[in-house]
């Protein structure tokens, strides 16, 4: 059997390109169960695969895509029925091992989630990584205090796929969400998500620097790093968290230990790729029960395979809003 896959190779002179392909089943690596992909998510990871960015792929040709959801074709794993709808994020696919971007996967059983009730394929890669990295965050910052009684939630990189998905979830949680974004004109969208009110990120950098600054934020889901990360964390409210999960803004962290020892905030790290299989399926039952899928429909786009490497310069680019996901099945 053959199936369509997005091929990406570099040349001898270091030159990394993308182009479909039709391969036979005996390419496909080694894994104890065989999915027939429905639908692919894009995310910032998945921009730097497909450019050669971040050297995230070590062996050539490759095919990307960091998470996907179908059905089983073969299951040498009793967990898993021939049928059955599965998702998967994380455990370096599609950076180490093929990915999403193939009519077909071959995986460790390890690695899948069972589809929880409610949520198709397609919808499964609307939340997808980025979707599954906000619950992380919110169910650790609950896990740390946080509640809706409290005051203001600062939501960072508001209008990208996880800083979008995260504003819908805590505002249907009944947080009250301040929504930062360096791309303003999609305010509105994201009031429409839940957003209480919307900042500026350059508004935001641009008050003057104190190592300490007016405390203003019960929680915050930090997805940009840098220099908004260490300017949100001087106001955090005493006893406050902030959950960090990203770094497009850059990895540098500029701050100081007054915040911790002053107001006593704590700073978590969220990680979705090595995550505990228990706790993945707790996030995803709870992704089920609370995300307003219908609500989030505008802000998501639908390609082909064929559309993924322009799509992949435009996310690094900073020019993709909420989600991109990409069309496998018939």
């Amino acid at each position: 059997m053959s199936f369509r896959a997005l091929i990406t190779d570099r040349d001898a002179e270091g030159r990394v390109t993308s182009s479909v392909q039709e391969l036979d089943d005996i390419r496909l690596p080694e894994g104890n169960v065989t999915v027939d992909i429905e639908w692919a998510g894009l995310n910032y990871k998945d921009g730097l695969c497909l450019t050669g960015g971040g050297g995230l792929v070590r062996a050539y040709p490759h095919v990307g895509g960091i998470d996907f959801a179908g059905t089983v074709r073969d299951s040498a794993d009793s967990r898993y029925a021939v049928g059955q709808a599965v998702v998967l994020t994380g455990w370096r696919v599609g950076e180490t091992h093929w990915g999403g971007y193939a009519e077909r996967a071959r995986v460790n059983a390890d690695w899948l989630v069972p589809l929880p009730k409610g949520l198709s394929t397609h919808d499964a890669m609307v939340v997808g990584t980025a979707g599954l990295t906000a619950m992380l965050a919110i169910d650790r910052l609950e896990a740390a205090g946080l509640t809706p009684a409290a005051g203001e939630v600062l939501v960072t990189g508001a209008a990208g796929g996880v800083g979008s998905i995260a504003t819908a979830m805590l505002a249907r949680l009944g947080y009250q969400v301040a929504a930062l974004s360096g791309r303003p004109q999609h305010g509105e969208a994201l009031k429409a998500l839940g957003a209480a009110s919307i900042i500026d990120r350059n508004d935001f950098l641009a008050q003057p620097d104190k190592p300490l600054e007016s405390a203003r934020w019960d929680g915050a889901i930090d997805s940009v790093g840098g220099k908004v990360l260490g300017k949100l964390l001087k106001q955090v409210k005493y006893g406050g968290a902030v959950a960090s999960l990203g770094n497009a803004g850059g990895i540098a962290l500029e701050t100081s230990v007054l915040p911790f020892i002053l107001r006593g905030i704590s700073l978590f790290g969220i990680d979705s790729v090595m995550q505990p299989y228990a706790r993945r399926v707790a996030a995803w039952q709870r992704i089920a029960a609370t995300f307003d899928l219908p609500a989030y429909a505008g802000l998501v786009r639908e390609i082909k395979l064929e559309e993924l490497p322009e799509a992949a310069v435009a996310i690094l680019a900073g020019e993709v809003r909420g989600r991109v996901i990409v069309s496998l099945g018939a």
